[in-house]
């Protein structure tokens, strides 16, 4: 498998931060957005995530927090299993550390919860609460490999072994939601209710249960993703087909503060983690959804 890296400073270990992203295998591509090494090289890392779909993250020292939108705090661990989010995420570590982890899509989600995707929207836990001493097993030995491409190895198979609930989700509701997300640059609820031939209030139940968030919030926050996306990749809004996609300029700054934690100006003068973020996705282009290397 061939490596994607975003590495300001270099890939040798050296750098303040490092940002590894890679393709899952074929089998797990419905499921796992893609996978992440990063490596922490500083005695303190304060940034915020943008708002984005549900994770699984193993971290090699565990000395940190997550503050979400609504300011609740959840303590890192070992292995943590974080929600999806309706906002910016302030991620904290206080020591230098590394961390191996994978994202989620909606049906990679319901096999791993078998539950409501909002129970658990700005939240995180403990994965050790739902797996007991086995995930520190994993976390060892995820630990130990020597290679990101023996972590990879890992990762994909814990994969597989997890995402193993025996109900199927409704993939051709996740496809209809994700392709009215990808499709216009600001999708709009009645075309997704059009779209399904649903009642809007089953729309909403079934976007809040998969995706954990309403239809409406769900097309605000992978809008203001994308947009802050195409402005950290240095694109204007109109070449990335969002020029209109904002009332005005103070819409656009107010809705990418929320959702991506940064300013339009701030993100054109990137953070290390910012710019990381951004060339790996985008050397996801062609390997992945669209909904997950433009955002």
């Amino acid at each position: 498998m061939s490596n994607t890296t975003s590495s300001p400073g270099g890939v040798d270990g050296s750098a303040p931060f490092e940002l590894h992203y890679f393709p899952p295998d074929p089998d797990l591509a419905e499921m796992v957005s893609s996978f992440y090494f990063a490596r922490v090289n500083m005695p303190r890392f304060d940034e915020y995530e943008r708002a984005d779909r549900p994770q699984f993250r193993f971290v090699t020292a565990a000395d940190g927090e997550y503050v979400f939108a609504d300011d609740h705090r959840a303590p890192v661990c070992r292995a943590n299993i974080v929600g999806p989010t309706s906002g910016r995420v302030r991620a904290i570590s206080n020591c230098p550390t590394q961390m191996f982890g994978f994202g989620m899509l909606p049906a990679g989600w319901a096999a791993l919860m078998g539950d409501e995707a909002d129970k658990l929207t700005d939240r995180a836990m403990d994965a050790a609460d739902l797996f007991g001493p086995w995930i520190e097993e994993v976390a060892a030995t995820l630990e130990r490999a020597t290679s990101v491409e023996e972590k990879l190895v890992i990762g994909n198979n814990f994969a597989r072994e997890v995402l193993t609930r025996s109900e199927q989700p409704p993939m051709w509701f996740i496809r209809t939601v994700d392709g009215w997300l990808t499709e216009s640059p600001s999708p709009q609820v009645p075309e997704l209710v059009e779209a399904t031939g649903m009642s809007i209030r089953s729309v909403e139940r079934m976007t809040k249960y998969y995706y954990g968030l309403s239809p409406r919030m769900l097309a605000r926050k992978y809008r203001a993703v994308r947009a802050a996306s195409a402005l950290a990749r240095g694109e204007g809004l109109d070449s990335a087909q969002l020029g209109d996609a904002f009332y005005d300029q103070s819409h656009l700054i107010r809705e990418i503060k929320r959702f991506a934690g940064a300013t339009p100006g701030q993100l054109g003068k990137p953070t290390s983690y910012t710019e990381a973020t951004t060339k790996g996705r985008k050397q996801l282009a062609g390997k992945v959804s669209p909904l997950v290397s433009e955002t």
